[in-house]
């Protein structure tokens, strides 16, 4: 998590791989900073794998009970639920609800995928590495996924249409959880969408610096590349030093858009699950040195190793990905390149994110477009 500034830069701090704190008299039980102590099913578990959570409002010397204001579902997890449901708000909020009561998470059982939170920090255990003080308005930067949650309000001020999901409840962050403490300078709901996937622009400006500095600048391929993660990931390419970024988008709307912002230097308009079709589209020459895959829908894997030369990288941070699929994907096609999976976290990740949005107009512009905002006041 992070220490509060008065200015406008959500930094981050995680927390040393330190032993087992001790805990308050009131405390359930021993603490971990792993949060060891909350998994109830099955034994041995970590957070992220456990079927069960305890979401217990007491906390630990380590911990952080947050009040929470809005839950923001990952892409994946979204879709998912609002295809099951067909888009029913009641349904979609029961669903939303059920998978909390039953999990004490957001742990969505199809996609093993969640989102993130906003909330005020209402409690800090004696102990907690995370410089936070109660009043600190943060976004968590952990997964839904492994942080005890319990809603109590029943969604019901969710109208079901968008990932942003206003609720009421607490949870809890362990002693190796990370957050941002919000600026003050963008709205808040911009701020979690950026947070959201600020582990894909910082992983693709690491990659593309490091191939830069071997010898010659990269060219870069990302699908899904008029969303979230793709704006930020193709900005920081360019950042980077990439020679070329190219933008494949599902639909001629999408790759308006994206042409309008000037992020990439070429949009191609494919399904990005027809790995010939992009293919194609994408001509002779057409293979890239990193292949970033950011869309919100499964079978993506063989068009991104199919695009990928031989010795290039491809990076998968969609949570629709089928891992199985682009190892063998790869193997079957004869390809030998490097596949990643995109990790969430990495030191400075929402720093760099939100110094994106705020300085390249045509991120900003694609954020504001699927929030349906006019304009980029906050």
């Amino acid at each position: 998590m992070t220490a509060a500034t008065a200015t406008a830069t959500a930094a981050t701090v995680s927390a040393p791989a330190t032993a087992t704190a001790s805990v308050t008299a009131a405390a359930p039980v021993t603490s971990s900073g792993l949060g060891l102590h909350r998994v109830l099913a099955p034994a041995g578990a970590l957070p992220q794998g456990a079927l069960r959570l305890d979401p217990d409002p007491r906390i630990g010397a380590d911990e952080v009970r947050v009040d929470v204001t809005c839950l923001n579902l990952d892409a994946a997890s979204f879709r998912q639920l609002r295809e099951a449901h067909g888009g029913d708000p009641r349904a979609l909020r029961d669903a939303v609800c059920a998978i909390v009561r039953d999990r004490g998470k957001m742990h969505n059982p199809v996609t093993g995928s969640g989102g993130m939170l906003i909330g005020t920090v209402a409690e800090v255990g004696p102990d907690s590495p995370l410089g936070l003080r109660p009043g600190d308005r943060i976004a968590t930067l952990v997964s839904l996924t492994l942080t005890p949650l319990e809603i109590t309000d029943g969604l019901r001020d969710w109208d079901g249409l968008g990932e942003r999901v206003p609720a009421r409840g607490h949870a809890i962050l362990f002693g190796r959880s990370v957050a941002a403490v919000l600026p003050d300078d963008l709205p808040d709901d911009l701020v979690l969408s950026v947070l959201d996937v600020c582990g894909a622009p910082a992983l693709t400006e690491r990659i593309v610096r490091s191939r830069a500095r071997e010898g010659s600048a990269p060219s870069v391929l990302v699908l899904g590349a008029s969303g979230k993660s793709g704006s930020l990931t193709l900005a920081a390419a360019r950042r980077a030093g990439a020679a070329r970024v190219t933008g494949v988008v599902p639909d001629a709307a999408e790759a308006r858009a994206l042409a309008a912002s000037g992020l990439a230097d070429e949009t191609v308009c494919a399904d990005a699950r027809d790995a010939l079709a992009v293919h194609a589209l994408l001509g002779e020459g057409g293979e890239h040195d990193v292949t970033v895959v950011c869309t919100d829908v499964g079978g993506c894997e063989h068009a991104a190793v199919l695009a990928t030369r031989d010795g290039g990288t491809v990076v998968f941070f969609s949570m629709a990905t089928s891992f199985p699929a682009a190892a063998l994907g790869a193997e079957g096609l004869g390809r030998d390149v490097t596949l990643l999976i995109g990790n969430g976290y990495l030191p400075g990740h929402s720093d760099l994110a939100l110094r994106l949005v705020r300085e390249v107009p045509g991120v900003r512009a694609l954020f504001d477009r699927a929030a349906g905002r006019r304009g980029a006041t906050p």
